[in-house]
């Protein structure tokens, strides 16, 4: 799948992981300092904790990775409920430490394929009531993705971590 190896990358590529890295760095930073306790506070009106958006940005980032190299998503049932809300929850089993150093391993097999991958391949979606039939999906497209995803995710855990010390990522 190497098509850059040993060559300088490209500014699109460049510039995605220079995108990927500034997120996950605000994502990470907002759990910076929290005991596991902490981390598994929901101390909003929803259910989403510090330690369990971590690992669900990772779990995530994983399963598009493997859609990227397979054209499969081996990441679980979407129709498992109980499976998602678990992804969701720092469990008692569970601690932010290994949940960070996951969701680090994770970014660094990401990064690796945005540096060598064909941008342009691409794969059919699985069905999915959020897909269109037939819809398929670039390795490129699925790296904005990850890139939106995390993102989105680093807002809420910047208001979960005002809200339990009034720390802010961003300022």
């Amino acid at each position: 799948m190497s098509e850059t190896t040993g060559s300088p990358l490209d500014p699109e590529r460049v510039a995605m992981l220079e995108a990927l890295a500034q997120q996950r760095y605000f994502l990470l930073h907002t759990v910076e300092g929290l005991t596991d306790d902490q981390a598994r506070l929901t101390p909003t009106a929803s259910e989403l904790c510090l330690g369990g958006l971590v690992k669900h940005v990772a779990l995530t980032e994983r399963g598009w990775t493997d859609f990227v190299e397979h054209g499969s998503m081996a990441s679980g049932d979407d129709a498992d409920h109980a499976a998602r809300e678990r992804e969701f929850r720092l469990l008692e089993d569970e601690t932010l430490e290994e949940v960070v150093a996951l969701h680090r391993e994770v970014a660094a097999h990401t990064d690796e394929l945005v540096r060598t991958c064909d941008l342009s391949a691409d794969h059919p979606l699985p069905p999915a009531p959020w897909f269109r039939p037939g819809e398929r999906r670039s390795a490129r497209r699925v790296f904005a993705h990850i890139l939106a995803e995390t993102a989105h995710h680093t807002g809420h855990a910047d208001i979960l971590r005002e809200s339990i010390d009034g720390q802010k990522s961003m300022g």
